[in-house]
């Protein structure tokens, strides 16, 4: 079987909206993950990240060179300040694009899933980038009701995405026993035959090439990202879904 990407991660390039929204800012839509921690290692521009948090909220600048991550339950928001382009790390690959982030849009849309996937979901073809903008400024208004309501605000929020990804959580935790937690076993086994002074799976060691999707970047939550096909043995066979169509929709994963 392929070896997934190191620590069963994936990596995401992105480049940060630069559409300005109400506030004056200009960036992607504020989100959260439920299940996975993200990283973000800077490799151009400049800009912030806000976030929402139990230490309230916080604004972090992102210059060339920095490095910082955060778990799952932080709200955040990318906010470019000019030309912001990241590698995203995401925790637990393919859980993202299943559906781990949830959108702060407002309490009403949130209580209600169809209206919620209506609000989140993309349309094929012309009128991605009008929806995509709809979508940011939906969850900024959600967001803007967060900050304005402190620790209990942040706390039904979490409540309401606990409820939303509630019906998703059964084939996550399949997917990740088949990919992550099937990663962390072998990394046991090896560590056991090791200490008895055995190669044990070094035998079997082998290169794996992602290929990257084609066409032009995808509109996520946060920005134009390329992504990259993973092969299909590093991903599991829990998801019907083929690698090409996970990449596609990659608009969950950051």
């Amino acid at each position: 079987m392929t070896a997934m990407f190191p620590g069963g991660v994936a990596v995401t390039d992105l480049e940060v909206y630069d559409w300005e929204a109400g506030d004056g800012c200009r960036g992607g839509s504020p989100h959260v993950h439920t299940a996975s921690s993200e990283g973000y290692v800077v490799t151009g521009g400049a800009g912030a990240v806000q976030t929402l948090s139990a230490a309230g909220f916080e604004e972090h600048a992102l210059a060339p060179g920095e490095v910082v991550w955060f778990t799952p339950g932080v709200v955040h928001r990318l906010v470019n300040g000019g030309d912001l382009h990241l590698l995203v790390v995401m925790a637990n690959a393919g859980l993202p694009e299943a559906g781990d982030a949830v959108l702060t849009f407002p309490a009403d849309v949130l209580d209600d899933p169809d209206a919620y996937a209506a609000a989140a979901t993309l349309p094929a073809g012309d009128g991605r980038e009008v929806a995509a903008r709809a979508r940011r400024d939906l969850a900024l208004e959600g967001f803007a009701e967060l900050r304005a309501g402190g620790a209990d605000a942040l706390a039904a929020f979490h409540a309401r995405a606990a409820r939303l990804v509630q019906p998703r959580v059964a084939p996550w935790r399949a997917q990740w026993e088949v990919t992550v937690g099937a990663e962390t076993a072998r990394v046991a086994e090896q560590l056991s035959a090791l200490a008895a002074g055995d190669p044990g799976l070094m035998s079997l060691a082998s290169l794996s090439r992602a290929e990257p999707t084609s066409g032009d970047r995808t509109l996520g939550m946060c920005g134009r990202l390329k992504t990259w096909r993973w092969p299909a043995s590093a991903l599991g066979a829990v998801d019907a879904e083929t690698p090409a169509a996970l990449a596609d929709r990659a608009e969950g994963r950051t």
